[in-house]
């Protein structure tokens, strides 16, 4: 069945026919955003409450249920859309009703394009599908990632900072004071830590010689040793990237523009599916810098015994289970920043902004200067 599959693919689209790149685009964005991006951040919307509630000793999600059927309340993020679509979709009367509609839009649509250039998997042999074909000798590869470009890693920066304009437009286009400062105080935080980010994998640019992420996977080995992390700059520019992606994302302790309890948000005025693509818009972010960190620092889809399986089982089942080795490394670091949510008390707004541009800012600095000068001896 499998063989007759590929086989028709391959007779029908053959790899060098114009419309093969287009199709092979579309196909890898719609199986990795619907297959895998809204599938988990629906999972992460459950499991934040479940894992809070574990650790606050409290029953958590336990009501969304069919029937018998409990799952520890896991259809709780069902519920939470169907909620959200049926709801009373209210817009303020002195709201500027074009920049309102737009702003949900602007804040989740830049997180969505930016996953383009993520590599997700193996290569795909094409034509070879079902045969061994050992690692690094395919004729024909179809990468596991959208768009491969050059300045790749460029490209999701340069594509992710546009969410900000969403939280700006939300406080700005609702006519409410307070929501106009939440809106501010989310920019002013975001744009601080956007570029500890970029400083962090500069670092990694000179290590690797390369701002394309399929690229650094390569450069990385298949045991965890070879990974990207191991090295002083290299650590030093996780933990940078690490705590300036929890800041982008607004997660605790820097979630400042959402502190619903103490502070008023850039979306008080947002209900129904528009709050909903801000909330969504969140956790699409955590699962987007947790996999920029899986690719840089640990490997991307490379696990132990990589190249004795690649050689032994079919070409299609072992990217199969590459992409589910990414899948779990990614899991474990969005399952990692939800953690953290529940164990740091919240940073004031001037104790925020002083930690990113006088401590993280000036570090990330210097370790880029750090990075050369280990390139620099080690070659």
């Amino acid at each position: 069945m499998a063989d007759s599959i590929f086989a028709f693919f391959a007779r029908h689209l053959p790899y060098d026919s114009a419309g093969f790149a287009a199709f092979a685009a579309l196909l890898k964005s719609a199986v990795f955003i619907l297959g895998f991006v809204m599938l988990l951040a629906g999972i992460l919307t459950w499991m934040e409450r479940r894992q809070s509630a574990m650790m606050q000793d409290r029953l958590g999600p336990c009501r969304a249920n069919l029937g018998r059927f409990k799952a520890w309340g896991l259809l709780h993020f069902v519920a939470d859309a169907v909620k959200m679509i049926f709801k009373e979709d209210f817009i303020p009367p002195k709201a500027s009703k074009l920049l309102f509609a737009l702003a949900p839009m602007l804040a989740l649509a830049p997180v969505l394009i930016a996953t383009a250039v993520i590599p997700f998997g193996a290569p795909l042999c094409y034509g070879r599908m079902t045969e061994a074909v050992p690692l690094g000798v395919c004729a024909l590869p179809v990468e596991m990632q959208a768009a491969r470009l050059d300045a790749g890693l460029l490209f999701y920066f340069a594509i992710a900072s546009l969410a900000v304009y969403g939280t700006v437009l939300a406080g700005w286009a609702s006519h409410n004071k307070w929501a106009l400062m939440g809106g501010m105080r989310a920019a002013s935080q975001m744009m601080s830590y956007e570029v500890t980010m970029g400083m962090a994998v500069m670092a990694m640019f000179l290590v690797y010689g390369t701002l394309e992420p399929g690229a650094m996977v390569n450069a990385q080995g298949n045991r965890p040793w070879q990974w990207g992390i191991w090295g002083v700059p290299q650590a030093i520019a996780f933990v940078l990237f690490l705590t300036a992606a929890i800041a982008e994302n607004k997660r605790t302790p820097f979630d400042i523009p959402e502190g619903e309890s103490e502070i008023v948000g850039y979306f008080v005025e947002y209900s129904g599916m528009r709050f909903g693509m801000f909330y969504l818009g969140e956790f699409i972010e955590i699962i987007t810098s947790s996999a920029i960190a899986v690719t840089v620092f640990f490997g991307g889809w490379r696990f132990p015994f990589a190249g004795t399986l690649a050689a032994s089982w079919p070409n299609w089942l072992f990217v199969l289970l590459s992409v589910g080795v990414w899948s779990l490394k990614v899991f474990l670091f969005c399952a990692f920043q939800l953690l953290i949510r529940w164990t740091l008390p919240r940073l004031r707004p001037d104790q925020l902004l002083k930690l990113g541009w006088q401590r993280l800012l000036p570090l990330s600095i210097a370790n880029v200067v750090l990075a050369a000068g280990w390139v620099l001896f080690s070659r």
